[in-house]
């Protein structure tokens, strides 16, 4: 008998806690987004990871070495860095970016390839707007059409 009444009491008050919580937040400020409806307005955190893009400057140029070490720390194989070789003007050999193909498709947001890339050519955008109808329209050239790769600039070091 004495079991039953605690058994009663307990829910009581399990009853009680869970209502308390239920008051609570009944009278919270609502946070939730009317999208699509917001859309000019939405704000997206800086550290949403939604598509990878590879920067280009005014003069159609990147960052991107075709060292590979983005694609080698992808673990599956979402990035694909295609180089070929060209001869420099003093005759020694280089590698240079001919296609760096990106498939959204198969990214799992990790970001092992933006903080391992050395030279800091591709990041992450926060566009979250990527649904498309066929899987092949997620799987994209990053580097530009006719982009190089952006010299660097010789500081001079300044005589004291």
């Amino acid at each position: 008998m004495i079991q039953y009444f605690k058994g009663i009491f307990t829910g009581l008050r399990s009853l009680a806690l869970g209502m308390s919580v239920t008051w609570r937040v009944l009278w919270r400020r609502k946070v939730t987004e009317q999208y699509p409806e917001n859309r000019k307005t939405l704000q997206v955190s800086d550290r949403w990871r939604a598509k990878l893009i590879m920067p280009h400057d005014a003069n159609n140029e990147h960052a991107c070495t075709a060292c590979g070490i983005c694609q080698m720390n992808c673990p599956n194989g979402t990035i694909s860095v295609i180089s070929k070789m060209q001869e420099t003007p003093d005759g020694k050999k280089k590698r240079v970016l001919d296609k760096y193909i990106y498939d959204l498709g198969t990214c799992t947001f990790c970001n092992l390839c933006v903080v391992t890339c050395p030279q800091d050519a591709i990041e992450f955008s926060n566009s979250f707007e990527n649904a498309v109808f066929t899987r092949s329209k997620l799987v994209e050239q990053l580097n530009r059409e006719g982009s190089k790769l952006r010299e660097k600039k010789k500081e001079i070091a300044a005589a004291s």
